[in-house]
């Protein structure tokens, strides 16, 4: 029996992801790619963010890579530590971008509702790259994210909060991060085997 192909599911932070955003433009060249679209991205609500994702992953194909940015990171672990046994299986593994510190001080007021941010391990591989210069989440509190996630760290050099603002559009040099997931994932699976 042929196995599905790999399904990439992005999900946009606060705000969304806009035309020129990195995230929209690998939705479009990626082979089979679809958002996570939320009813508001301007006063986001916790419950109803993870209920969103929770209902496309539910409706997508197994095997599922999960394409996550700034506070899309935060649904994503929140979703994680709650979500159903036969879901959280269709994920094989989740990129997660400039991870959005929701407990920093200075936190805008609609992101506040996301705190406290999860503890738990992410159930499948991840990759958390963020960025020594990111207003949303120092390097330490990348770092520290990473270790409670279980996700592997990687720390770019000047790369502001990876989005439009700090000039990446379509960060075509993410794709090697990307590909380092699949690795990690490759990797777990031959483990398991």
């Amino acid at each position: 029996m042929r196995r599905h192909p790999v399904h990439y599911l992005i999900l946009p932070g606060w705000q969304g992801s806009p035309a020129e955003h990195w995230q929209s433009h690998w939705q479009r060249v990626l082979p089979d790619a679809s958002r996570v679209e939320q009813a508001d991205w301007h006063t986001p609500q916790r419950a109803q963010w993870i209920a969103s994702l929770d209902r496309h992953i539910a409706a997508a194909p197994d095997r599922l890579i999960l394409i996550a940015h700034s506070l899309g990171c935060i649904a994503l672990a929140h979703w994680a530590a709650q979500a159903a046994p036969a879901l959280l299986a269709k994920v094989q593994g989740a990129l997660l971008v400039a991870p959005a510190d929701v407990e920093r001080a200075g936190c805008p007021a609609p992101l506040q509702n996301f705190a406290p941010i999860p503890q738990r391990r992410l159930p499948f591989p991840s990759l958390l790259v963020g960025s020594d210069n990111d207003p949303a989440a120092t390097p330490l509190r990348a770092l520290e994210l990473a270790r409670r996630w279980g996700a592997d760290p990687l720390l770019l050099s000047g790369a502001g909060h990876i989005n439009v603002k700090s000039g990446h559009r379509q960060w075509e040099q993410g794709f090697a991060y990307l590909y380092r997931l699949q690795s990690l994932i490759e990797a777990q699976a031959r483990r398991r085997a």
